[in-house]
């Protein structure tokens, strides 16, 4: 038993080598400069003084502020720099002494100017990412201190895999295959290790999430939707001609990672339901444990699905807003490239939650009784 636990840990231990490894390799690009910011930086300061202000009397704010700011990081540490801030809703801060900011400090010729970007926000988003993750470990306990850590090896993929794999010229459906993959296995073994249940819900996750990109293919092939019919394609193809990247394919990139999620939360609660079934009535036939995986998927498919419809809604609101403010035409809203994509993904997404529970029902119920034979064999 000794043996096999630091056979396990060694196992991990390789594991984690080889991936730290390949992700140095991978981030170890040079990247191509497309926009040219010599003599400009991002610093951190702090607001000593208003001299300027654009406070109206009604409360609001309208043109420039003119402030000192104390400088806190990089090559002017220290220093008291005379800067302006914007009252734009993207750009600028409503100032006030002692206040955190990020200023733009560009240099040209010996002459500095200085701009406020924006509020110094990093410290308050790290402290609800800390909260968040800090709440999900006391109520979830050992599982919930796993899934935290699972939440940030998948962010760890996203960012250090995924991207400069793209970055590098691979196709975008490859690296979100194989990132969709390394996050399935890692999260599945996290929550539960290298059990029956773990491994038919991996098989169902990956099978699923290729099932809705399959899909996302389709659909945009009999409606005439490609990858270049998505917002800001101008800017991203001339990314692409700067680069190696693959604009086509980052639509169905994104169709495969952000449908992971749900699909691998039905895929787990399926799995987890017919263990716990056979584990109470090991006398269940295949069928009968197949069943009892449809009855409770069909639950969690009208939640699932209303879920991604929801999200994709959501995550669209402002176009649907401006639609329905203009009164567009209904042919011109149904045939409109945005709303287009927006169907697609929902559909082909909800699509691969839907096919997961019938999918891992079967591989589910067929490994757990094969399980029940090995160990019996080995037994005799």
């Amino acid at each position: 038993m000794e043996l096999t636990k630091i056979k396990r840990v060694f196992s991990v231990v390789l594991f984690l080598v080889i991936l730290l490894i390949f992700g140095i390799w991978l981030n170890r690009v040079e990247k191509t400069e497309i926009l040219e910011t010599e003599g400009r930086t991002f610093e951190k300061a702090r607001v000593v003084a208003i001299n300027k202000d654009n406070l109206l009397s009604d409360g609001s704010r309208a043109g420039t502020q003119d402030v000192d700011v104390e400088i806190r990081t990089g090559a002017h540490k220290g220093e008291i720099l005379s800067a302006s801030s914007s009252s734009s809703y993207l750009y600028g801060a409503d100032c006030t002494v002692g206040l955190k900011v990020i200023v733009i400090i560009s240099e040209c010729e010996g002459n500095i100017s200085v701009s406020v970007y924006n509020y110094d926000r990093g410290a308050q988003l790290y402290m609800i990412l800390a909260v968040f993750l800090i709440i999900l470990g006391i109520i979830g306990g050992k599982k919930g201190w796993k899934s935290a850590l699972g939440l940030v090896f998948t962010f760890v993929c996203i960012v250090y895999f995924f991207l400069p794999m793209v970055y590098r010229g691979i196709s975008p459906i490859w690296a979100a295959v194989f990132i969709v993959v390394l996050i399935t296995v890692v999260v599945m073994y996290l929550i539960d290790g290298t059990s029956v249940k773990s491994l038919c819900a991996m098989a169902g996750t990956v099978l699923g999430v290729g099932i809705a990109a399959l899909l996302a293919c389709l659909f945009a092939r009999i409606s005439h939707i490609t990858g270049y019919n998505v917002d800001d394609i101008e800017n991203l193809i001339y990314i692409g001609q700067m680069t190696g990247i693959q604009v086509g394919e980052l639509m169905f990139a994104g169709i495969l990672i952000s449908a992971l999620g749900a699909v691998m939360d039905v895929a787990m609660s399926v799995a987890s339901t017919i263990n716990e079934i056979h584990e109470k009535k090991p006398e269940l036939s295949v069928n009968e444990l197949f069943q009892s995986g449809i009855n409770v998927g069909r639950d969690m498919m009208g939640t699932m699905s209303n879920t991604l419809i929801l999200a994709f809604a959501g995550g669209s609101l402002n176009t649907l807003i401006y639609i329905y403010s203009y009164r567009y035409n209904y042919y011109q809203v149904i045939n409109m490239y945005a709303i287009g994509i927006e169907i697609i993904q929902g559909i082909s997404a909800t699509f691969g939650v839907i096919l997961t529970v019938p999918l891992v029902s079967v591989i589910a119920s067929v490994g757990m009784k094969k399980g029940d034979l090995g160990s019996r064999e080995s037994d005799s």
